[in-house]
């Protein structure tokens, strides 16, 4: 009887294949070393001498071992460069798709699995916590949204936030931004070094030079001095812009604008697309 496969080495498989390869049929050893037929086939097939398009010789073992060799290459190349593109904000569900979106078939778990083997995973950055020394009255001051954060076009909602940069030679500086809640893309900032009624004013005119307005359409933002300012209030109502509040002031959630946030930065949210791709997909829904 023949023996089991697992219990022939490995020597002696290659053995069998360049007796093969130097003329021996494969009844011949069958007979001699007492093997099955299917055996032989497997080994031949496995380290069988094969050139490669460069010119070298090897089997087609090592040949599918250098394969797979060269492919977690590609991959774990595709994973940083996605990782550093996004200044180290993906984690892996979002490389994953965005693997598949090129063509690289992988699961998210083998993705999770390279980064941890790179060294590399999707980071937080901490925000300054705003936390306002006085007490507002909101009592005349309603929350439209009601957490509704979804959109069904484009200048529908809008919602407007300060975040707090600190830069080491000046100190904090503020960016005032405003965002689409349709395609979460952000369409007006203003940046600078002090956080008045002013940025934020600014941040909106940019928005409406960039993109139009609609009537009747709502801006939302927290309670800060700055929303609530008399000019700022009284800008919304000559552009009859519904004003919107959050009972209580948010910590910052922005903190870098357009050019990787709208065109590059995919969201879970949007179906793994990023917001320039909504927006035109928008568009051309309505043309």
């Amino acid at each position: 009887m023949s023996k089991q496969y697992n219990s022939y080495t490995k020597e002696f498989k290659k053995t069998i294949v360049a007796l093969y390869e130097s003329g021996k049929k494969v009844a011949e050893l069958v007979s001699e070393y007492d093997l099955e037929k299917k055996l032989i086939y497997n080994w031949i097939k496995k380290y069988r001498k094969v050139k490669t398009e460069a010119g070298f010789t090897t089997n087609n073992d090592e040949l599918l071992k250098l394969k797979k060799e060269n492919m977690r290459l590609q991959e774990e190349n595709e994973i940083m460069e996605i990782y550093t593109e996004s200044k180290r904000r993906y984690g892996s569900p979002k490389i994953q798709k965005i693997l598949a979106s090129k063509g690289i078939r992988t699961s998210q778990k083998r993705v999770a699995r390279r980064m941890r083997k790179l060294g590399i995973r999707s980071i937080v950055l901490k925000k300054y916590n705003y936390a306002g020394n006085k007490r507002v009255d909101d009592t005349n001051n309603p929350n439209l949204l009601e957490q509704n954060f979804k959109a069904i076009k484009t200048k529908e909602k809008w919602v407007g936030d300060i975040t707090y940069i600190y830069i080491k030679e000046i100190g904090w500086t503020y960016l005032a931004i405003v965002m689409d809640l349709y395609d979460l893309k952000i369409i007006g900032y203003s940046y600078g070094k002090h956080m008045t009624a002013n940025l934020v004013i600014q941040a909106l005119n940019n928005a409406i030079c960039n993109v139009g307005i609609e009537e009747g359409m709502i801006f939302h933002s927290d309670l800060r001095s700055q929303y609530t300012s008399n000019d700022y209030e009284k800008l919304l109502k000559t552009l009859t812009i519904k004003h919107s509040y959050s009972k209580k002031a948010r910590l910052a959630i922005f903190e870098f604008i357009e050019s990787w946030y709208n065109n590059k930065r995919i969201h879970s949210s949007l179906g793994y697309i990023t917001p320039n791709e909504k927006e035109r997909l928008y568009y051309e829904k309505i043309a």
